[in-house]
């Protein structure tokens, strides 16, 4: 076994994007990495495989901080071997992680093995992939691409799913600031049924797949098929834009938005979960 680090993401993609594509909606956090559309400066990124002593690449690691390591095992074939060289490799270089994201099975073994029992879940996530849409009764009103002047509400939105989902929970004025970045690149789409009911944003694209999220809907508008409604029809835009396949994380132990992307046409893939390391430890 033996770990390779890389200090570019050109390199880093040579020895692995290939590997990833194999499983790409699972896949799409590293993906994006490797593709840095919007040309961050990666220079104190970690990017790293292990290979076996045949020279195939076994495990791919990537993390950007602060955030979480994102892990692969290759085929998702469990290698217990790699692991350990692994986290004894990130132990020697004193990287101080906290936490790990990866399919359910791995992300465990990672954790036991780097922060013996001093680590807690996070969430678990179901990654899902939609082929081809399902034809399904729409709720009234009509989706359009966010406007300036949305910017009065959907930061309130955003926080509150932010909230909701627990994830980095960012200020209104950082909201607003992100939110209108995206106003004029389709890119945020609003139900609108007499007035903005519902959202639903696309992201982190692969090469042959539109990533959805940010879906949301106030508590008031619920159970009224707006969020169904909003993401049936951002799945639709984004295969005519020509990906191959939609993909979007759901809250693997909220049933009801779970079955609702299943009713649209969205299937399982995997379970991703969040494991978080306790501070001190």
């Amino acid at each position: 076994m033996k770990l390779t680090s890389y200090d570019n993401t050109a390199s880093f993609g040579a020895d692995t994007l290939e590997i990833l594509l194999e499983n790409e909606a699972q896949n799409n956090l590293p993906i994006s990495f490797i593709r840095n559309e919007h040309g961050y400066d990666t220079s104190d990124w970690l990017m790293a495989t292990v290979r076996d002593d045949a020279g195939g690449v076994v495990l791919t690691a990537a993390r950007t901080p602060p955030f979480n390591i994102v892990l692969y095992e290759t085929g998702n074939k469990p290698n217990e071997a790699a692991l350990r060289l692994l986290c004894r490799e990130l132990k020697g270089m004193s990287v101080d992680l906290p936490g790990v994201l990866a399919e359910q099975g791995l992300a465990y073994r990672f954790a036991g093995l780097y922060a013996g029992a001093e680590f807690v879940r996070h969430i678990s996530m179901n990654i899902m992939r939609l082929d081809r849409l399902n034809n399904i009764e729409r709720a009234p009103g009509f989706c359009r691409p966010l406007r300036e002047d949305d910017l009065f509400f959907v930061p309130y939105w955003e926080r509150s799913f932010q909230e909701e989902c627990g994830v980095e929970v960012y200020d209104i004025v950082t909201n607003v600031s992100k939110i209108k970045r995206r106003t004029g690149k389709d890119t945020h789409f609003i139900w609108e049924d007499g007035n903005p009911v519902s959202q639903a944003c696309t992201t982190r694209n692969t090469q042959n797949g539109g990533g959805i999220n940010g879906v949301y809907t106030p508590p008031h508008y619920r159970s009224r098929g707006y969020a169904s409604s909003v993401t049936a029809e951002l799945s639709r835009i984004l295969l005519e834009r020509g990906n191959k396949f939609c993909f979007l994380f759901a809250d693997a132990e909220n049933p009801v938005s779970c079955g609702m992307y299943h009713k649209i046409g969205y299937y399982d893939l995997c379970v991703y979960d969040e494991i978080r390391f306790n501070k001190g430890r």
